[in-house]
Formats: structure tokens, sequence, C-alpha cells
């Protein structure tokens, strides 16, 4: 019988993949829905246990369609990234960890030596960004809504700008040696690895 942190996780893992919630917001609606109003210390799951549920639940419902979305969503990220490379951008999120669909957000992290100078050239890239809220109070967040051709409608880039001795801790990895984020060369790397797999990019 499923523990109630199990349970959490599995139905936390459906609002990710069927409404496209980040996983701290899926987590907190899935304990509401399940009736656990606050949420104990430990009663939530980490976010390994509902990656490995959205994993399930993506082989059982999602097989044919979320290998494409997610590779779309890949390159859109390359290109973003190409076009920011002055700012180190690092891919994070869903995107980089393979579990995107095209509910998904692009996250990507810049790190600066000046983020005012940054927020200015953001502003000055001629698209429409909006200020958002980060996870940090000291968090500057940039979203948009951008084009994705080969998915045919937009997608939702956030842009998470943080100073440069913050680099330095950017590549730790998870409890299994998993990285949260890769930079512009593993990306490349990745979509070359993908599209040398599918016979190429989607025309």
């Amino acid at each position: 019988m499923a523990t109630l942190t199990e349970e959490i996780a599995l139905a936390a893992a459906r609002l990710v993949v069927e409404e496209g919630l980040e996983y701290a917001a899926a987590k907190r609606r899935a304990a509401r829905d399940l009736g656990r109003r606050s949420q104990r210390q430990g009663e939530l799951p980490a976010n390994e246990a509902v990656e490995d549920a959205v994993r399930e639940h993506l082989a059982l419902f999602h097989a044919e369609t979320q290998p494409a979305e997610l590779a779309a969503l890949r390159r859109l990220a390359l290109r973003w990234m190409e076009r920011l490379a002055e700012f180190r951008p690092y891919l994070v999120g869903a995107v980089w960890r393979g579990t995107a669909t095209r509910l998904s957000a692009v996250h990507l992290d810049l790190y600066c030596g000046d983020i005012k100078a940054a927020e200015i050239a953001l502003v000055n890239a001629g698209v429409d960004f909006e200020l958002a809220p980060g996870s940090g109070p000291d968090d500057t967040v940039f979203t948009a809504a951008v084009p994705c051709r080969e998915l045919g409608e937009a997608a939702t880039l956030h842009l998470r700008l943080l100073d440069l001795d913050e680099l330095r801790g950017a590549l730790k990895p998870d409890a299994r040696g998993r990285t949260w984020r890769g930079d512009l060369a593993a990306l490349r790397r990745l979509v070359a690895e993908e599209e040398g797999a599918s016979g190429g990019p989607a025309p």
C-alpha cells in the first residue's frame, strides 16, 4: 500500500504532466487535493520522487508524443542559449532533465557579472519580457511567450538572472549523480545525439 508521500508524488506528477505545474506548486496542490491542508515536514516528496513518478506517467500515457515535444523545446532552448551566450546560460528544469511536454516552460539561468546590465540588454533585445516573481527575494526573473515553430504555438521562457559568483555551485548533482542543469556545450551535445538517433531535426 502506498504511503501518503508516495500518493502525493503520484498526484503531483499528474499535475506536472497534464497541467504544466512546476514541482513545488504541484506538490502543494496534490497534498491539498488529498486532504492535507497543512503539509508537515517530511510529508511532501522530494523532487526526485516526483520526477520518477513523472517519468512513469509519461511512459504510460504520453510515450508517442512526449519525445518529439521534448526535442522541440530543447532546440528552442538551444537557440535562446546561443542568443544569450554572453550571459553564460544554463538550462534547468524539465527541458534539461528530459521530462518536458509541450506544456512545460523553458527555464534558463543566466550568470552575469553585472545583473543590471543584463536586464538592460534583455529589455533592448526587442522581446516582450515581463518581470516575474522569482524563487527568492533577490531573484530577477524575466518571462516571455516565445514562438516555437515545431510545436506550432508559443512556449513560455523564464530567464533567471544570477550573480556570476553563484556559477561555482551550478553543476552540483542530485542525490543520484545527475546534474540539475546543463550549459550551452552540454545541450548542443544532447541535441546532436537526439537528432542523430532520430535521423535529424523536424522539418
